[in-house]
């Protein structure tokens, strides 16, 4: 009994490293039109928003798009390194989202 409480006392302070690590990594992604910038985590906390360009000269839909695309593509890549990540940690081979 006091080996798996150890192993859970193990497990969560190992989670608790892998979130740390998430929380650290930042990263840049633009859409693909490059109108918008997201830096997020790989906790996937949204750090910032930069829109390149002048909003008055932008079409309210082609914005909303790019917005939208960046976001997915930080999402996938927030993702891919916390799957990264918790395999380097555990051996773990997850599949990739």
């Amino acid at each position: 009994m006091f080996d798996k409480m150890k192993q859970l006392f193990e497990m969560q302070k190992s989670m608790q490293e892998l979130k740390r690590r998430l929380e650290e990594t930042n990263f840049d992604i633009l859409s693909n039109n490059g109108i918008v910038k997201i830096n997020m985590n790989a906790a996937q906390k949204i750090n910032s928003v930069n829109i390149n360009g002048n909003l008055a000269e932008l079409d309210k839909s082609i914005l909303e798009k790019s917005i939208c695309d960046a976001y997915d593509r930080a999402l996938k890549h927030a993702q891919e390194i916390a799957a990264s990540k918790l395999k380097d940690m555990s051996g773990l081979n997850l599949p990739k989202p």
